[in-house]
C-alpha cells in the first residue's frame, strides 16, 4: 500500500471542507481562490524552470528531442503541449514528443492503472531510440508515479538529460531527474484530484519550457510566431498580419511575397534584407539557425 498522507497533494484542504454545502456561486468562488495560488507557486519556481529550458534550448540546437512523458493528467498535459509545438512554431512532429502512460487510447479513457508500470515506461521510449542528446522532462503531480519515474530512469541510462514536473514536496521523482521542477501548489479544493491546481501548474511550466525555448532557437521574432504554419484561412490572415507589422508592406506586397515563399520567416526576412532568391534566403538563415536578427546582421555585415 502507498502512503499518500505523506504526498502534499492529497492533503485535505481545510479551507474547501464545506464546499459541498454551499450555493453554485460560492463553490465557484472557492475553487477560484485556489486557483489564485497557483501562478505563486510557479513563481517560485523559475530558477528551476530556467535551468531546464537551457537545457532543452541546447539540446534542440544540437538536434535532439524534448520528450513528456506522464500519466492521466500529466501525461495529457505533456502530449497537448507537444502537440501544439508544429503549428505553432514550424517544427517537426518527432521535436518534442508526448508520452502518455496507456497510449493514445488514455488521452481520452481513463486507464488508471497503467501509470504503475516503470517497465512500460521503458518499452514506450524505446520506441523512439534515445540518444544521448534528447532531454526527457517527466511529469507527475505526486512525483511517485512509477511510469514518470521509469521513464526518467531508463533516460539516464541512456545518457540522456532529465528534468521533470512535480507540485508535490520532497518527491522521489525530483530526486530521480537531474533537473527538478517543484510548483507545490499544495492540497486541491477536491481532496486528490490533482487535475485542478496541480494540472494547472503543470500547464503554466510546460508553456514556459516550449515558448522560452521556442523563443531562444529563433522561431519567434519580437512577439510573433513568426514559423506558424499556414494551414487554415484564420492562419493565412494571422501570417499576412505578422509580416505586416514587421515590416510595415503594405498588404499586396506582403501577400505576393507569402505566395512565394511560402513562409512567415522568409517573407519578412526577404522584404527586410531586400533579398528575392528564396535559395540565397534558404541558405542565409540555415546557417544562422533561422535566427532572423542574426541572418540581418550577416547581410549587413556584407553590405
Amino acid at each position: 500500500m502507498i502512503d499518500i498522507s505523506k504526498i502534499s497533494t492529497e492533503q485535505r484542504n481545510q479551507r474547501t471542507k464545506n464546499i459541498d454545502l454551499v450555493p453554485t456561486a460560492d463553490i465557484l468562488k472557492l475553487i477560484n481562490k485556489e486557483d489564485k495560488s497557483v501562478p505563486l507557486a510557479v513563481e517560485k519556481a523559475i530558477d528551476q524552470i530556467t535551468v531546464v529550458v537551457d537545457v532543452v534550448t541546447e539540446a534542440f540546437l544540437n538536434g535532439g528531442r524534448l520528450f513528456y512523458i506522464g500519466a492521466g493528467t500529466s501525461g495529457r498535459l505533456g502530449v497537448l503541449d507537444a502537440s501544439e509545438c508544429p503549428p505553432t512554431f514550424g517544427v517537426s512532429h518527432d521535436m518534442v514528443i508526448g508520452v502518455i502512460a496507456g497510449g493514445d487510447r488514455a488521452l481520452r479513457d481513463s486507464i488508471e492503472h497503467a501509470e504503475d508500470s516503470k517497465k512500460a515506461a521503458h518499452q514506450d521510449l524505446m520506441t523512439y531510440q534515445l540518444e544521448t542528446r534528447d532531454v526527457v522532462i517527466g511529469i507527475a503531480a505526486s512525483g511517485r508515479t512509477p511510469y514518470a519515474i521509469g521513464g526518467i530512469e531508463y533516460a539516464k541510462k541512456i545518457g540522456c538529460q532529465t528534468a521533470c514536473i512535480t507540485t508535490s514536496a520532497h518527491s522521489e521523482i525530483a530526486k530521480s531527474c537531474h533537473y527538478p521542477i517543484e510548483a507545490i501548489t499544495g492540497a486541491e479544493p477536491i481532496t486528490g484530484s490533482t487535475r485542478m491546481k496541480s494540472g494547472t501548474a503543470q500547464k503554466l511550466i510546460l508553456n514556459m519550457i516550449s515558448t522560452a525555448s521556442m523563443v531562444k532557437i529563433g522561431k519567434v521574432y519580437e512577439n510573433l510566431m513568426i514559423d506558424v504554419q499556414m494551414t487554415n484561412n484564420k492562419l493565412v490572415s494571422r501570417a499576412r498580419q505578422i509580416v505586416m507589422d514587421v515590416t510595415g508592406a503594405p498588404v499586396d506586397v506582403v501577400t505576393a511575397c507569402l505566395k512565394k515563399h511560402k513562409s512567415v520567416k522568409h517573407a519578412i526576412f526577404s522584404i527586410m534584407s531586400g533579398i528575392d532568391d528564396e535559395e540565397t534566403i534558404k541558405q542565409i538563415l540555415d546557417a544562422n539557425n533561422g535566427n532572423i536578427r542574426e541572418s540581418l546582421k550577416h547581410v549587413h555585415a556584407q553590405t
